[in-house]
């Protein structure tokens, strides 16, 4: 019930966390755009709840036949070590035990979507940042994304 296809509308649903770009120095909002401009990339705003819901409902096997899950599941080599991509989805490994996942981002914001194959535990997020793009922030992104995934995917029930 959170998740829209905006087409070329600018409009974003309340409530929305804002994202922002440095220009000259400047620092603007950039939340209110085309999304048009990277095609199916920006074709979907959602909620971090709706997130939830699809990943675990997709993981316990409640939107595909169980071959076509196993399938899109597989993986094959990324040259990312620890991490596979099946179809539409990259199959990680953590120290806890193997997490399905797939990410997005725009200019200025992120989605995480992580899930236990069984759909038990799972972690959504939102985030929000400046891009800037004489100052990159992604090896630190990258860092703490992934000690946040190992935080929550370190203990994982046995199956």
């Amino acid at each position: 019930s959170g998740t829209v296809v905006p087409d070329a509308s600018p409009e974003i649903p309340e409530p929305h966390a804002h994202a922002y770009y440095r220009v000259e120095q400047k620092t603007i909002d950039v939340t209110r755009h085309s999304p048009s401009w990277v095609s199916t990339g920006g074709d979907m705003i959602s909620t971090t709840q709706d997130l939830h819901t699809f990943i675990s409902a997709l993981n316990r096997g409640e939107l595909l036949p169980a071959g076509l899950l196993a399938e899109m599941r597989t993986p094959r080599p990324t040259g990312i070590p620890k991490m596979g991509y099946g179809l539409g989805v990259f199959v990680l490994d953590t120290a806890g035990g193997t997490v399905i996942t797939h990410n997005g981002a725009m200019v200025g914001s992120a989605a995480l979507m992580y899930s236990t194959p069984d759909g038990s535990t799972t972690l959504t997020a939102a985030l929000n940042c400046v891009d800037d793009p004489e100052m990159s922030i992604a090896g630190a992104f990258q860092n703490a994304q992934q000690r946040l995934v190992n935080e929550v995917f370190r203990t994982l029930p046995a199956d």
